[in-house]
């Protein structure tokens, strides 16, 4: 059997809106509101590492407890995910149910701990997926973990799904395909295999195996 490795913002579903409300919850609470975003700011950051998300919101604020901010605005974040969702992409959960039946699928994600768990749990999507790594549990780069779940699955072939050139760049440096998901946050080189919907996978995956 082969595999299918997602990336989860911008692939999976759009969850911008929903954790600009959470981040602004907790630093409403734990920054007396100096800091705040939109969900245009969390588009802008989907995909980048914990670490270079912080450097960014916090460098001109070093008065402040930065990490307990940044803890609280992800528990505050898997928290109201867990509860609520966020905007899943059209089709997704029938395409998942096609594919699961004929690859294994998985997520890697550049997210913390728990963001995966929050949306497998709540929309109940554990039933499609045999694995997920994220850089909250390795500390290491989106190439890394997706070749280590590429390894892990045992499969033959493997191809990444993303929407941005970091996740192209990172399914080529750990040497998997790469499927851009054109409905997404960004863009990739011309020529590279792509999805206007989440409903196109199925077709275009059995012409890439």
């Amino acid at each position: 059997m082969n595999g299918i490795i997602f990336d989860l913002d911008g692939t999976l579903w759009d969850s911008s809106k929903q954790v600009a409300v959470a981040w602004n919850n907790a630093m409403r609470d734990y920054s007396d509101g100096r800091i705040s975003v939109d969900d245009n700011f969390m588009k802008s950051i989907m995909g980048k590492t914990m670490d270079e998300i912080a450097l960014m919101l916090f460098q001109n604020y070093p008065d402040l407890d930065i990490e307990l901010i940044y803890k609280k605005c992800f528990e505050y974040e898997e928290e109201y995910l867990l509860k609520y969702g966020a905007e899943l992409y059209p089709e997704l959960e029938s395409t998942l149910k096609i594919l699961s039946e004929n690859y294994m699928l998985s997520i890697v994600s550049n997210c913390q701990k728990g963001y995966i768990e929050a949306f497998l749990n709540h929309y109940g999507f554990e039933k499609y997926f045999s694995d997920r790594e994220c850089f909250g549990n390795t500390l290491k780069e989106k190439d890394y973990n997706i070749k280590l779940v590429h390894e892990r699955s045992g499969c033959e072939k493997s191809v990444y799904v993303g929407d941005t050139e970091w996740d192209y760049n990172s399914a080529k440096k750990a040497g998997v395909k790469f499927i851009h998901a054109k409905y997404g946050f960004g863009k990739v080189p011309e020529g590279v295999p792509y999805i206007n919907k989440i409903s196109e996978l199925p077709d275009i995956i059995r012409d890439l195996y």
